[in-house]
């Protein structure tokens, strides 16, 4: 097992990272004043004053994706079938433009034949439920304030078939407590322009592409990408925990095992910081990887 930077021995784990402390110590580097930052923040959150109940989940996002609404303004929209599409079905729901917090009133697969796109100001909320998305996955294009917790994805087929895709030019984004398994491309890809992500608390495994941050390298409109990853769980997948290009990425408490070639790989004006992690290698033994790409 490695420390915080891939070392092979002596792992532990570190102090947890505080709530709202995106890039600490480097803050100034990344735009951020640090001193009083968390009660200067907190007071002009668009959720500070959500109660303690179902859309409380709208004010518990840390790192850059903290600003995340969701569909905290909109009526509950409740998911009554497991069929593709059609009244009652999560596309459905997706589809409409007015905010929305959607809850499911039933469990099980539902199999997409195609992505489900997904408009700005929704909340897909499977707390309470076990939904697994098969055959397709979620597209968040050229939207904001997007909140997805507690799914399950597996099974995605097809050509550039990723398990979330995000792309172009969407941001406000948090993905909470899912689990990613056995696509085709890649299990989440954020490319063109999307930023002011967080991605936590979700289990990658069974797959090779884990996670794609920046497009290739004559996309330099991702410069603009601002991600954070904690407390995820990498298990066994091969590649791109994450693979970053341009944007500026902040991991902590994630625990990476197992990989195939490599855990972290950075390229093109990337900028990570990596903290408190732990990245416990098996046959390969290159935890941190850098590319030129030229």
């Amino acid at each position: 097992m490695g420390g915080a930077h891939g070392r092979s021995s002596g792992a532990h784990w570190q102090q947890p990272m505080p709530a709202y402390s995106a890039f600490p110590d480097r803050a100034a580097a990344f735009g951020r004043d640090p001193s009083n930052a968390v009660r200067t923040e907190m007071s002009s959150l668009p959720y500070a004053r959500v109660d303690s109940s179902l859309r409380a989940l709208a004010g518990r996002a840390e790192g850059f994706g903290r600003l995340a609404i969701g569909g905290l303004h909109g009526p509950l929209y409740h998911v009554t079938t497991l069929q593709d599409d059609g009244p009652g079905s999560l596309r459905d729901g997706c589809r409409r433009k007015e905010p929305l917090w959607i809850v499911f009133d039933v469990s099980g697969a539902i199999h997409l034949s195609s992505y489900l796109n997904v408009s700005s100001y929704k909340t897909i909320d499977g707390r309470g439920q076990r939904i697994k998305l098969t055959g397709h996955g979620l597209r968040l294009k050229e939207c904001e304030h997007v909140i997805i917790c507690n799914l399950e994805f597996e099974g995605g087929r097809g050509h550039d078939v990723d398990g979330i895709q995000i792309k172009p030019n969407s941001k406000h984004i948090w993905i909470d407590r899912c689990s990613l398994h056995d696509f085709d491309d890649g299990l989440i890809d954020i490319t063109r322009a999307s930023t002011d992500i967080t991605i936590s608390r979700c289990h990658f495994s069974q797959h090779d592409k884990a996670m794609l941050i920046g497009a290739d390298p004559s996309h330099t409109g991702d410069r603009c990408i601002r991600v954070t990853i904690h407390h995820c769980f990498f298990d066994g997948t091969r590649q791109r925990h994450p693979r970053v290009r341009y944007g500026k990425v902040h991991l902590y408490n994630n625990y990476t095992r197992n990989w195939g070639i490599y855990a972290v790989c950075a390229s093109v004006e990337s900028q990570i910081y990596s903290q408190c992690n732990i990245y416990e290698a098996g046959h390969k033994k290159v935890a941190f990887k850098y590319l030129s790409e030229k």
